[in-house]
């Protein structure tokens, strides 16, 4: 047992008293025994100055083999008696104050330390006890898997079966407490047999799962009721499940929540009932993810990129994405496309697809057309090239047919760049 600070000054109390009184009744037992050993010694304990009990000391006396037998009987009796008072008194002195301390049955042993009652964490601790607390060294980091409790679970070893990583489930501990505590068949069979009513198919479970293992906390009939209301705003069974797939936190959130987000895309793009339902089927991300991308977009493409609010809703609802892209890369192409490459905004809008290239993309074939002298984007000229063919066709194609060229030829050209 670990002894604290204010306990050690009371153990080391109990061990001297306890080694004073053995060492108090041993000295009694020889003196009943005479005290004297053979070949001539007396053994007598020694007291140190702390009443602790020291080694055995051992006192030799001399005899003489010439002296008779009486001489050496009363020499003996002379030294014995002469030993006795020189020696006796100590221990006598000792004899007469342990007179007053109680028998070493009553006395406290080391096992009776555990018996005091524990210390307060709200007693004061004065500064020379806090010098002899010793810190325990701290524990090591413990490591979780979920993998050292698939033997011993059935819910993880069947949802293993299903596809799900626990690899990735096992970063996020309030998920790892949630699998171990559930229950396969009362837990979990009824939510699985849920998403497969709904059109999740049994290899995409997994993916799922992984993804959305909250799922497995929410009430089934919250589920269906969430379900039942995207029924209502005409969204498809299939819609609905492609919506899923798709947005995997989508059943997580209330009907308030969902009722909010439709309406917020449908007022703030003026778009009619058909085409926010559309949106939604192809980006059903926005009515789980945060909304201040969206508001930040809108306000660049209309302020800083000067579309009209007609081309905005034009190109949104050919390329949902637009409303949750990257700001930075938004303004990068459409200062390129439009500033360098000088294509108007109605030309931009007619192919907003181009918002989804890569910028580096767009310099190079640009830069190889204008190499070629073929880099020519106006519609009422002849040999236009338009933004679609520009960015949307694998290379073989585009120096095939657009640039005319081979693709060995476009490839040491990129390499002078």
């Amino acid at each position: 047992m670990a002894l604290s600070a204010q306990q050690i000054p009371r153990w080391f109390n109990s061990v001297k008293l306890s080694s004073f009184i053995t060492a108090t009744q041993l000295g009694k037992q020889f003196q009943r025994r005479g005290k004297t050993l053979s070949h001539g010694f007396s053994a007598q304990p020694q007291m140190s100055s702390d009443n602790c009990f020291l080694p055995w000391g051992f006192k030799t006396y001399r005899t003489s083999s010439s002296w008779n037998s009486s001489q050496s009987t009363n020499s003996s009796r002379q030294e014995i008696s002469s030993a006795q008072s020189a020696l006796l008194p100590s221990v006598n002195e000792q004899t007469q104050k342990t007179q007053k301390i109680p028998s070493f049955d009553s006395e406290l042993s080391l096992e009776a330390l555990d018996d005091l009652p524990p210390l307060s964490p709200l007693q004061p601790v004065s500064e020379e006890e806090a010098i002899q607390i010793i810190a325990d060294p701290p524990l090591p980091p413990d490591t979780f898997t979920l993998r050292d409790y698939v033997d011993h679970s059935e819910t993880l070893q069947k949802l293993v079966l299903l596809g799900v990583d626990l690899s990735k489930i096992e970063k996020h501990p309030d998920a790892a407490n949630l699998l171990l505590r559930l229950d396969f068949e009362k837990d979990i069979k009824q939510i699985l047999v849920f998403l497969k009513d709904l059109g999740i198919e049994d290899n995409q479970l997994g993916t799922y799962l992984t993804k959305n293992y909250a799922i497995f906390s929410e009430d089934l009939e919250n589920l269906k009721t969430r379900v039942a209301y995207l029924q209502s705003k005409n969204f498809s069974k299939a819609h609905i499940a492609q919506m899923v797939r798709n947005a995997p936190f989508l059943l997580s959130f209330s009907v308030e929540r969902l009722d909010n987000r439709l309406g917020f895309f449908q007022k703030e793009l003026e778009l009619s009932v058909k085409k926010t339902r559309d949106l939604i089927v192809r980006l059903p991300r926005l009515l789980t993810g945060s909304l201040e991308p969206v508001k930040e977009n809108m306000k660049v493409y209309r302020l800083e990129l000067g579309f009209k609010h007609n081309e905005i809703q034009h190109m949104i609802t050919q390329v949902p994405k637009m409303l949750t892209a990257n700001k930075r890369k938004l303004t990068e192409i459409f200062d390129y496309v439009h500033n360098v490459m000088s294509i108007p905004h109605h030309l931009i809008v007619r192919f907003p697809q181009v918002f989804n290239t890569r910028l580096f993309k767009i310099k190079e074939r640009h830069l190889f057309l204008t190499y070629l002298g073929r880099a020519q984007y106006d519609p009422t000229k002849l040999n236009y090239i338009s933004l679609d063919k520009l960015v949307s066709v694998p290379d073989e194609i585009f120096c095939e047919e657009i640039a005319k060229a081979s693709v060995q030829d476009f490839e040491k050209f990129l390499k002078t760049l």
